[in-house]
Parts: C-alpha cells; structure tokens; sequence
C-alpha cells in the first residue's frame, strides 16, 4: 500500500531529525511529507539538510504559520494528487510514537480510519498533569455525548487514513484548526458511515520545545461540537 506519513511543523528544529529518523529508517517504503509553516528556528533548513540522507522525505514551505488544519488539508491533496492509498497523520513532536505507524497502517485492511488512541483502554498519557489530563478526558467525552459519534478519542491526532475517505470530503469546506480539526474529520468519516477503528497507543507529552495549545484552539473545539450536532440533526454538511 502506498503509504505518505504528514508531519506539520512551527519551530521544531530540535526535534525533526529524530521525527525523520524514527520513521523512515525502519520504513524505507514510507515516504514523509514535513509541511512548514516558515518556522523562524529554521526547521525547513534543516529538514533540506536530511533531504540528502533521504530520497523519500519531501518538504513543503508554506509563507507563514497558517494553522495545523490548514496544514493537513494542504497534506491530503498533495497525497491524494500523488496517488498515496494509505494516508498517515503525526505529530512532530514525538508525542506519537513513529515505531506504531505500521500498526495503524495494518489495520486500514479492515477499517477506513484508524485512530491512535488515548483513552480507548482506559487512559495511556505520559507526563501530563493531572488538570491537562482531566481537561482532556472530559473534552473528549463532552464530544463524544454532543456529536453522537463512538470515539472515545475525539481530539487525537494520530490517525491512519484510506485514501478514498479523503476522497470522499470535500477538503475545501474544512475551516477548523487544532483539536476542532481532529473532532470535525472524524464527524465527516462516521456520518458517511466508514468503518472506524480505535488502536490503543501511549502518549508521551513532548519533552523538547514548546506545546502549539492556546485557549482560542480550546474554545473553538467547544463551539464545533455543537456545531456537527447541528449538522446532523438537519443533514447539513
């Protein structure tokens, strides 16, 4: 299965070479796409300089910081352009672990969408605080009791896609960032009835640089899920 791993990225400098290390070394099949949003610490410059190393990592610079929704849209029509049937979401930050790829991707043979989730057996997070944690937890349940959908990971963003899911939405009509972004795709891929499937993974809060969370990324969440239960009570899309 043709596979393309999408990494956006905003000031990750210090952790990309691990990011691309991680995961195209034991997946020389793979190919890594980092979308930059013209990070200031010069994280495109050195994603230029592991071009040399790897034939199979691609870069995208875009003018400036445009939102990690945006990001991803921008991935989703690159692959689907280039014909990718496995599509892969992940952060940059090594919060996912690149060693479970291939265990997302396995189970596309049975489901559309695989979610690398956090609280689909109990709760797998690593060195969050307990008030991150329970904010956390109870998001994702309010989510999941407002929109209706059966996920117990609503905001995760490690996820494993099939190709005609992507196909399927219309990419352009995706306005939402951040966790909003994780919780609006996950709507439109269940309310069309694809098949979903949950993979337990462990979380590990980032340990190098700075989290990109912010109140308005937060509040915006709030106000999407409210949003789909509109959509769905009237069929609007």
């Amino acid at each position: 299965m043709k596979t393309l791993i999408i990494s956006p990225t905003y000031n990750e400098k210090k952790n990309i070479q691990s990011l691309v290390k991680k995961v195209l070394k034991p997946n020389k099949n793979y190919d890594l796409l980092i979308i930059d949003d013209n990070s200031p610490d010069g994280t495109s410059d050195m994603v230029q300089e592991l071009q040399k190393d790897y034939d199979n990592l691609y870069l995208e610079k875009r003018e400036k910081k445009a939102g990690l929704g945006t990001a991803y849209i921008f991935g989703f029509k690159w692959a689907l352009k280039r014909n990718y049937e496995a599509i892969v979401q992940i952060d940059a930050d090594l919060s996912h672990d690149p060693a479970d790829i291939p265990r997302l991707i396995s189970n596309l043979d049975n489901y559309q969408l695989v979610i690398g989730s956090r609280y689909i057996k109990g709760v797998s997070v690593v060195n969050w605080p307990i008030r991150r944690l329970i904010i956390s937890y109870g998001a994702n349940l309010y989510s999941s009791i407002i929109t209706g959908m059966p996920i117990k990971d609503c905001t995760g963003g490690f996820k494993a896609w099939r190709r005609e899911v992507l196909e399927s939405i219309n990419l352009n009509k995706i306005r939402s960032q951040g966790y909003s972004f994780q919780i609006e795709m996950n709507f439109r891929t269940w309310i069309k009835k694809f098949k979903i499937h949950e993979e337990p993974i462990i979380f590990v809060d980032r340990t190098i640089g700075e989290s990109k969370m912010s109140k308005k990324i937060m509040h915006e969440a709030i106000w999407m899920v409210w949003r789909l239960r509109i959509w769905k009570i009237f069929g609007l899309s």
